[in-house]
């Protein structure tokens, strides 16, 4: 195939004004449909990328990378706990909490809530609760004030925003002269944040570690110790490392284990979109098949001239590949750098689109999301490249074996 003669005249071939214009016309058509298969393909990529790394950084803006907890869910002489995993190298940041559930109420109106009593000087080591205030601030939450700060849509369900009062009803019982009781506290709201995910934005709320630990009874303990990591993609195995690092009976967990099901979901959702977009560059890919079967009978003669003058069916085998593996290249070629230009550029094209045509695409009260998210990946380039090229390739095999198989005699008996 890569001897000069074959390459030679495959390229010639492809170059030359066909007789048949409808063979140009089904050469353009697959090159085309290559070429579109693929902008498809990187730009659903990337924008499939894009939520991908939205979610995950909402999600891990909030979730700890890891968490160190004591064996019976309550962890004494965190100082030193907390000191010992942050001399990991991979640690940048650690911080304690105290995590309650428990049942807010404001009148009538009732909801489940988990509480995480955090220390707002160390917090922003760990998470970005700062940056998801909407009103007040982390810092109001000081000891003893029993403050706490609430998701928008968890105050907006019990009606209050801040200055009003809820009432906490914790798991934690406590035993008066008329019988055992539920343990209530009334808080007084400080702040509000919005994550955008409704697993904090409406059933989370933060508060001092002190007075947590009060309303759980801890007295000196605390629930752990929340780890932010340099890789979080390394979570698992530092959590492996600081489990048998650490002295004592600790459990320690990191964000793979909490969120595995969802993120092998979206896993899966690109790996089946991958598959079924990929169908579309096939369909045009095996298009060249075609082309190249009429192409064959088109150069019936012009191969039987090529057979007597000494090349070997190899060589008009190799002529006929190089031509399709040509249509598959200029594809290739144009489809990459479609794709790669358009997916760099998609959000100000969205938003072009939006403004000429008064639409709008992603409704920010329903996904949070006001921008279609783009995230370009290299690897996903190469490999939907060069899986088309070796399609396109693949293509040209039985046509070209048809080519190589011309009888010089027959075919020049009727010339």
């Amino acid at each position: 195939m890569f001897h000069p003669l074959p390459v030679y005249i495959g390229l010639r071939y492809t170059r030359a004004k066909r007789r048949n214009h409808f063979i140009s016309f089904i050469s353009l058509i697959s090159m085309l449909g290559i070429m579109l298969g693929i902008v498809a393909l990187v730009v659903v990529l990337s924008v499939m990328n894009g939520f991908h790394k939205e979610i995950q950084e909402r999600i891990l803006g909030m979730a700890s990378h890891a968490t160190i907890q004591g064996a019976n869910g309550e962890l004494q002489g965190w100082p030193a706990v907390l000191e010992q995993a942050e001399q990991h190298p991979a640690v940048v940041g650690a911080a304690p909490f105290v995590e309650i559930q428990g049942m807010l109420t404001n009148g009538q109106e009732v909801s489940g809530a988990i509480l995480r009593g955090i220390r707002p000087d160390l917090e922003d080591r760990v998470a970005a609760v700062r940056e998801h205030m909407k009103r007040g601030s982390l810092d109001d939450l000081q000891p003893g004030s029993f403050n706490v700060v609430l998701g928008r849509d968890l105050a907006y369900t019990l009606g209050v925003g801040p200055g009003d009062k809820v009432t906490v009803v914790t798991p934690q019982v406590s035993v008066t002269p008329v019988g055992v009781m539920p343990r209530l506290k009334r808080l007084t709201v400080s702040g509000l944040f919005e994550v955008g995910m409704a697993e904090y934005d409406r059933g989370a709320g933060f508060l001092n570690i002190e007075d947590a630990a009060k309303l759980a009874q801890l007295e000196e303990g605390i629930t752990g110790v929340r780890l932010k990591l340099r890789d979080l993609f390394g979570a698992p195995e530092v959590s492996r490392e600081l489990a048998a690092g650490l002295s004592g009976l600790y459990r320690v967990t990191d964000w793979t284990q909490h969120h595995r099901n969802f993120f092998a979901a979206l896993r899966m959702e690109k790996r089946m979109m991958s598959i079924i977009l990929f169908l579309i560059v096939a369909v045009a890919a095996f298009n060249i098949v075609s082309t190249l079967v009429m192409v064959v009978t088109d150069k019936r003669s012009d191969i039987a001239i090529l057979r007597t003058l000494g090349i070997s069916p190899s060589g008009i085998m190799g002529i006929f590949m190089v031509q399709g593996a040509s249509i598959g290249l200029a594809g290739t070629l144009l489809g990459a750098l479609g794709g790669v230009l358009l997916a760099l550029n998609l959000e100000p094209i969205v938003a072009w689109i939006e403004r000429v045509f008064n639409v709008h695409f992603l409704d920010p009260g329903i996904y949070y999301i006001s921008q279609l998210p783009s995230d370009l990946h290299w690897s996903d380039v190469g490999l939907i490249a060069l899986s088309a090229l070796v399609m396109s390739l693949m293509a040209t095999l039985y046509p070209a074996w048809r080519a190589s198989r011309t009888d010089p005699a027959e075919a020049l008996r009727y010339e």
